[in-house]
């Protein structure tokens, strides 16, 4: 749940804001107006970012009911956390010699060290966000704690960080989650709640067998298919307004200066 809020949270950021960067391009307008105009987009905007604050706050709680506090370092380091450990620079170093020819491929358990970078990119990124919009929505309540020439920093951050965001999201993730070969044509654990047993001995082997051994597999089975073309037609709908996003950011991107 915290996944499908952030995704809509985050593409309807991604399309007022970019409406508000391009305003002076056609394309700019017109995606504006599908807001109801320049200043409707940025209400959308200030409100859409209200709401992932408040998700993020509620994810920290969240997490902290999740950690074993009696045996923290296991909770934290463990191979169920989301934490890198070295291990992870192991797997990617791994990784790096299979591709090359030199080693086996690394012996992955319930999370991938690409899966906590995606996770700790965003983790760090919405406070940074959070901040800087707070600044830029309060401009007068903040300059009484700063200098007013802070918020020209406080706009270029919002804005940069949210341009990597959209690149990284739009390019990286959604390859990652769709497009690859092991996951084409779609990493369906978000929605299905499961992955297949295949798929986990494939690319996660230490998982299944650490699950094996302390008899913890759960034989659960596809979901329904009514259920599977509802999230793929969801999926795929967020993934071709992404690219939309992107593409006419990429084009049109000449026509706008950060300063």
């Amino acid at each position: 749940m915290f996944h499908l809020c952030l995704m809509l949270t985050f593409l309807t950021q991604a399309a007022t804001g970019f409406s508000r960067l391009f305003i002076t391009t056609p394309w700019g307008k017109k995606s504006s107006n599908v807001f109801g105009g320049y200043e409707t987009a940025y209400a959308i905007h200030q409100w859409v970012g209200i709401i992932m604050i408040v998700g993020f706050v509620l994810h920290l709680f969240y997490l902290a009911t999740k950690i074993r506090w009696q045996n923290l370092s296991e909770s934290v380091f463990g191979p169920d956390s989301l934490v890198p450990t070295w291990q992870d620079a192991k797997h990617l170093r791994q990784r790096l010699g299979w591709l090359l020819g030199l080693e086996p491929p690394p012996q992955l358990d319930r999370w991938t060290y690409w899966e906590k970078f995606d996770y700790w990119a965003v983790f760090w990124g919405l406070p940074l966000l959070a901040v800087t919009g707070l600044m830029l929505m309060y401009p007068v309540a903040a300059s009484r704690f700063m200098p007013g020439w802070f918020l020209n920093i406080a706009a270029l951050l919002h804005t940069a960080e949210a341009i990597l965001a959209v690149l990284y999201i739009f390019i990286v993730h959604f390859f990652i989650g769709h497009l690859r070969p092991t996951s084409f044509p779609m990493n369906e654990g978000m929605f299905a709640g499961s992955i297949t047993l295949e798929e986990a001995v494939h690319e996660r082997p230490a998982w299944v067998e650490r699950l094996e051994t302390k008899g913890e597999m759960e034989d659960v089975g596809p979901p329904p298919l009514w259920f599977r073309v509802l999230y793929f037609i969801f999926g795929y709908s967020a993934l071709a307004f992404g690219l939309y996003i992107l593409i006419n950011g990429l084009v049109y991107s000449r026509y706008v200066r950060l300063h």
